[in-house]
Order: C-alpha cells, then structure tokens, then sequence
C-alpha cells in the first residue's frame, strides 16, 4: 500500500512535472516477483487519484513508451543484457549460493566489506561451457571497473563519491531470467527518457551502480534528487510499527487530500513566502528542487491535521457538503438538506477532517431531554433545539425567534 514515504516521492515527481510542463509517469517496478501482491497496483491507483496525482503516461493512462509495467518489459531487458554481454560489459556468473554466502562469511570474518570477488569474471570460454554442460544456470554480472571514482551529481546532496572497489560486480539478471532493480530501472529511464529522479535517500546507495550502466549505454544521465528520510516523532525511521500510516488510512479518516499534498511536500521543501498552508497551485509555481534540505525530517500528526482543517475552511460550501456527507451518522444523514447546510456552514472552521462533522453537529442537532441533572445552559440549548428541529425554514429569523422564547 501506499505509504507516506513513496506518497511524498509521488508528490515531488507531480509537482515538479507540473511545474515544468512534463509528463508525470507511474511505472510498476513488480520484477521482485516474491514481494509482489495481487491488489497493490489497484491501492496505488485509488491513493494517487485520491491525492490529485493523476499520471499522464501509466498501466491505465498507457503512452507512447509502455509497457508501463516491469513484468510486461522482460524482452528489452533481455536485450539490453544481450547488449552488455556482447560488449564485455557484463559476464555470467555460475556461483551457487552455497558458494557465494561462504564467501560472504570469509570476507566478515576478515573484517573486510562482503561484495562479490569476481571468481567468474575471468572464466574461459571452454569453462563457462563446463559449467553449462554441468547443468548450472547462470545469472548475468556487470563488470564494475576497478579502482575507479563514481560520482552521483545529486541536487539535493551535492557530489557523492564512491570507490568502485566498494561496489563489487553485482548482479543484472538473475538465473531465473529476471531482471534486477538497479537494471530495469535503468533500461527503463533510457527507454521511457525520463529526464528527473526524485526518490529517497535509501536509493542514494543504489544509483553508483546506475551511472555505471548508463555510461555503459552511452547515454546522458538524468538528474538525481534524493529526499531524506522521515523519521517518526520519537526521531527513529518512520515505519508501519513507528506510527507510519498508509495514504488509504489518511483517506478513510477523512483527511483533505490537498493537506496531504501539501505536507508531504514540506518533508522535504520549503516555500519562499515562509507559509506552511499551501493551495496545489501555490505548490506548483513555487515548488524547487534547489530548495529542498538534506536533513532528516519529524513526520508531525498535529501539523498534518491542523493543515487539513485549513484546507477544508478554505473549501466552497457546496463541496465541503459534498465531501462530508459520506461521514455523516445514519441519524444525521436523515436530517433535511437545508439543515446540513447550515451545520455545515455554521462549523466548518472546527473541522480539521470530515470525519470531524459528527462531532461538531452534535450541539446543534441533539435530541432534546428533560433531565434535573443538565444545567441551565444545556436545558436553554435543548429547548431552543426542541424549537428549531420544528422549522422547516431554517432562517436565521427563525433561530433568532427560537432563543428569543428560551431566553
């Protein structure tokens, strides 16, 4: 499911787009078969329509560069490794993974950083035709080159350098045929000529290995931007077991989708004005990658409601009716249409989410009771109300002449 962090990804990527006048594309990255569910595509496309994120090029939308969805790519990847093969960019590797954690617990216990020592990167032909013919399957390496400085220009963190000998040669295919991350991504935004990646930080370690293969190709790289990383209000990493909730929990309890929109892009960025409650289109002609800030960021609930509250103030009455109706007890959804729209109207500025209006309707609509335990001032509020639920009207002179009579 959608989550905040890949939510506030989506947000910077349509904002930015919008502002430029680009092409917002949804790609389904499903290579990782084993993590894949059946009916996440369909929770992505309900919470980024809901967030006002409509893609322009996607599964649903199509567009000139699909498929959009990685599974639906497999041959250009096989062709794309073909590529790297033939031109010594790439070699396959026999290594069992009996073998390969061995070596992975040699490396540790020496101290050392565990990354793949190349043992088949030199194999002839004739032992790679050994190790065919013994039946082994083979997944497909880039050959990283050695001792070689990488540097990622990323706009949020500037030069990020790295030693190839840290990489190691890693894995592009695997032996089941599938493509890896970092490879598809990569075939991907060549193919698809994506010109901006805006992702998080945990990304950042990932994209050494992505200049590697654009080079490779020969292609011009895009321009990186990497957002930290939110932290929960205890300033650990925001998770689902640290108060992290998904885009649909947000929806169901009735957050404004715009306050959304708008407060995951202050996790990452700040407006020139200083304000904090930012209309979409505000966002859009103010938004700048230059101005987001490489430090950690505290994912705050209250700031999130109280922009939400500000979102719904600012709402046309009709929509504000329109979009709390849903919320709306069985008992209130009963009363006449005139009546909501005064409540409505008359408590909109105590709504922080939708879901709020029961709440906040209750001193207008209650039952009427006569009990010696209510004080004066709640026998006046019931009586005017005995009074008022009569008048079918609801003019403010018939509210005025209703407490008149209690008073």
């Amino acid at each position: 499911m959608l989550h905040v962090g890949n939510a506030r990804a989506a947000v910077l990527n349509w904002l930015v787009t919008r502002s430029a006048g680009g092409s917002f594309v949804l790609r389904i990255e499903d290579t990782d078969v084993e993590r894949n569910v059946a009916t996440s595509e369909d929770a992505i496309h309900a919470d980024l329509h809901w967030l006002g994120l409509d893609p322009d090029e996607g599964p649903l939308q199509g567009g000139i560069d699909g498929p959009y969805r990685q599974s639906e790519r497999l041959a250009s990847y096989r062709t794309a490794a073909d590529d790297l093969l033939a031109r010594d960019y790439a070699y396959p590797c026999f290594c069992t993974k009996d073998e390969l954690d061995a070596e992975r617990e040699a490396t540790l216990a020496r101290g050392g950083q565990p990354h793949y020592s190349g043992r088949c990167r030199n194999l002839t032909g004739t032992e790679r035709a050994e190790r065919v013919a013994q039946g082994r399957v083979p997944s497909l390496r880039f050959a990283v080159p050695h001792d070689r400085e990488i540097v990622v220009h990323d706009i949020v963190y500037g030069d990020v350098r790295v030693n190839s000998s840290e990489l190691g040669d890693f894995i592009i295919v695997r032996p089941d045929g599938l493509a890896t991350y970092n490879f598809a991504v990569v075939c991907d935004d060549i193919a698809m000529r994506i010109t901006h990646v805006i992702r998080g930080v945990g990304h950042l370690s990932n994209t050494h290995r992505q200049v590697l293969m654009f080079e490779a190709f020969d292609h011009a790289l895009p321009a990186f931007a990497h957002v930290p990383t939110v932290l929960g209000e205890d300033r650990q990493k925001l998770s689902k077991r640290n108060g992290a909730q998904s885009i649909a929990e947000y929806r169901e309890a009735g957050y404004h989708p715009d306050a959304l929109v708008n407060y995951l892009s202050l996790l990452s960025w700040s407006s020139p004005t200083g304000s904090e409650f930012l209309p979409r289109e505000q966002l859009i002609a103010e938004i700048s990658l230059d101005r987001i800030g490489a430090a950690d960021v505290v994912f705050d609930p209250t700031k999130l409601r109280w922009l939400s509250g500000k979102h719904i103030e600012a709402m046309q009455l009709d929509d504000l009716i329109d979009a709390v109706r849903p919320f709306l007890t069985q008992e209130n959804a009963q009363l006449p249409v005139d009546a909501v729209a005064i409540g409505v109207a008359a408590v909109r500025s105590h709504l922080m989410t939708f879901a709020d209006i029961n709440d906040a309707l209750a001193p207008l609509f209650m039952t009427p009771v006569d009990a010696p335990a209510l004080d004066d001032g709640q026998r006046a509020v019931n009586a005017v109300a005995a009074i008022v639920l009569q008048d079918a009207e609801w003019s403010v002179q018939g509210l005025t002449d209703a407490i008149k009579l209690v008073g």
